[in-house]
């Protein structure tokens, strides 16, 4: 059963998922609320294995959150259900699309998914913001965590110096994991 829940979640989330791996991320929030498989803590550090893994970061969470929830077979089922919404859409529209590539019709639906793609992406990066710059307290209440927050604006500045600009990104996600174990953030 735990196969073809996963398999369904991961399908509409490779079916509605429109503009890349950040806009899986809404769709995996709403997992944590509406099943046991995982935490919003929990969905953050696999957004952060997912980011710093080669690989597609939409893929690499289905993966990673299939994985986590039911082992190997988990993760092959969360992962192809991910990418095949994908595949049929692209034989489909590699069939009938160049009968309608110039179609104003066909234009405007694409011009009309993006601000839907960006505001997606919005609102993933304010989860992300929240649960990775915010605590809850036992009380329930949110709290800035400090020590994150100026360990991010460290890094923001560093990214900002242009020779330090040109560093690979290994480097900085080195340097946040080093702080983050020294400061036990």
């Amino acid at each position: 059963m735990i196969y073809l829940q996963l398999f369904i979640e991961f399908f509409k989330t490779g079916l509605f998922a429109l503009g890349g791996g950040l806009a899986t991320l809404p769709f995996l929030m709403e997992l944590t609320e509406r099943y046991d498989w995982f935490t919003k803590a929990q969905l953050t550090d696999m957004i952060a294995v997912s980011e710093s893994t080669p690989g597609p970061i939409g893929v690499n969470m289905a993966t990673y959150a299939g994985f986590h929830t039911a082992g190997i077979p988990g993760a092959v089922t969360a992962t192809m259900a991910l990418v095949l919404p994908s595949i049929l859409i692209i034989v489909l529209i590699a069939k009938f699309l160049s009968g309608f590539s110039e179609n104003r019709i066909v234009q405007a639906v694409f011009y009309g998914i993006r601000p839907a793609v960006a505001a997606l992406i919005a609102s993933a990066v304010f989860g992300l913001f929240k649960t990775s710059l915010l605590l809850y307290t036992e009380s329930g209440t949110l709290t800035p965590a400090w020590g994150i927050i100026l360990l991010a604006l460290i890094t923001f500045v560093l990214l900002n110096i242009p020779r330090l600009k040109k560093l690979h990104p290994i480097i900085f996600l080195i340097f946040g994991a080093v702080m983050g174990i020294l400061f036990r953030l």
